[in-house]
This record gives C-alpha cells, sequence and structure tokens, in this order.
C-alpha cells in the first residue's frame, strides 16, 4: 500500500509550478547534468522542527543520510540561514538538483504544510539555482520510525535521526523513479541501424 500511494507524487518546476508525475520524467536536467558528470542530488524532508538531509551517491543509484537541521536550537536560525546552510551542502556535495519531499494529505491534494514548503522550495531555488523537485512523500516518516524500531533503536532516540531516515527514504524513491524512466526512455529509444 506504502509504494503504490507514492506513485502520485509531483515535481516542481521553475516558476512554481506544480506537476504531477508521470510515469516517464521529463530528464532534461538530469540528462545535462549527466554530460557534465554530476548526478548527485540532496534531498529535503523538511519540517515544523527539523529538516532532514540525505545525499545521493556520485553515480545516483544510492541515498544515504546526511543531517538533521535544528530549527529550534539556540539560538534559533533564521529562515534565510537555513536556507543559506542547505546552499553550503549543495556545493560541498556538488549536487546537481534538489529533492524535496511534499507533505500531501492522504487523498493527494495540497495540504497548507504542502503549501509552505513548495514556497520554501521555490526560495531554495532562486539562492541555489538548482532544480527542484518536489516529491510526495506520504508516510515516509512513519516508515522511518518502522525502519529504526527495526533497526533496534529505542523511540526517545528516533529525534535525532528519524528526518535523515525520512530524507533518505524520500531520495530513494526519487532515485529508483528516475532509473525506472530512464531505462524506459532507453528501450523505447530504437539504436542507429534498428529504425
Amino acid at each position: 500500500m506504502y509504494r503504490s500511494l507514492r506513485s502520485s507524487g509531483c515535481r516542481f518546476r521553475g516558476g512554481g509550478k506544480l506537476e504531477k508525475r508521470s510515469p516517464t520524467l521529463n530528464l532534461s536536467t538530469s540528462q545535462s547534468a549527466s554530460r557534465s558528470g554530476l548526478t548527485r542530488y540532496l534531498a529535503l524532508d523538511v519540517g515544523v522542527r527539523r529538516i532532514g538531509v540525505a545525499v545521493s551517491d556520485e553515480l545516483g543509484l544510492t541515498a544515504q543520510p546526511v543531517l538533521t537541521l535544528d530549527l529550534h536550537r539556540h539560538p534559533c536560525p533564521s529562515p534565510r540561514e537555513t536556507l543559506r546552510s542547505i546552499a553550503r551542502l549543495c556545493r560541498r556535495y556538488g549536487v546537481s538538483g534538489i529533492v524535496v519531499g511534499l507533505p500531501l494529505h492522504m487523498s493527494g491534494s495540497m495540504s497548507p504544510r504542502a503549501e509552505k514548503v513548495k514556497a520554501f522550495a521555490a526560495e531554495l531555488e532562486t539562492l541555489t539555482g538548482l532544480p527542484i523537485h518536489l516529491w510526495d512523500e506520504r508516510l515516509t516518516t512513519q516508515e522511518a520510525h518502522a525502519l529504526l524500531y527495526q533497526a533496534g533503536h529505542a523511540r526517545q532516540t528516533h529525534e535525532k535521526v528519524v528526518d535523515q531516515v525520512a530524507a533518505t527514504l524520500i531520495l530513494q524513491s526519487f532515485l529508483d523513479e528516475h532509473s525506472r524512466a530512464s531505462d524506459a526512455a532507453a528501450h523505447s529509444d530504437p539504436g542507429p541501424g534498428q529504425r
């Protein structure tokens, strides 16, 4: 059930346009990144108190947790400082795009929180100049808690890492879909001499 719900995800395109994710993704950004040798993505699980951060490997195949930005630490960072911190992480890891989890309602409609995340993503796109991909994140936090339980972590210890794990799940879902779309495009495009 969880994976089927994720298939109705959305992508953010420049200018604030939100699109439903289709079976074949628009790979223009990814293809240009591939030509330059950069296929790394940074993913964010944006919450009210914390932002979980994950990054893909250099091949864009697997996702790993990086850190959690605490938005309620003292002194409390301004929204601009938070955006700058994320921009620094993008430069540090040399990413070619940012995947931001979009907290939709279970029906797939936009939630008030999703509207705020969308605005945050637009500001991040302006600051970094990197393409932003809004990705359906329904149930990722619950799945992250379940994975932490399975790994033997007590509920009290989850707060420090659950957002990183959720960001990793968001990014891995994006990478898996990206890989499927690339494979489908490669199989549907006849090679030279096969036309």
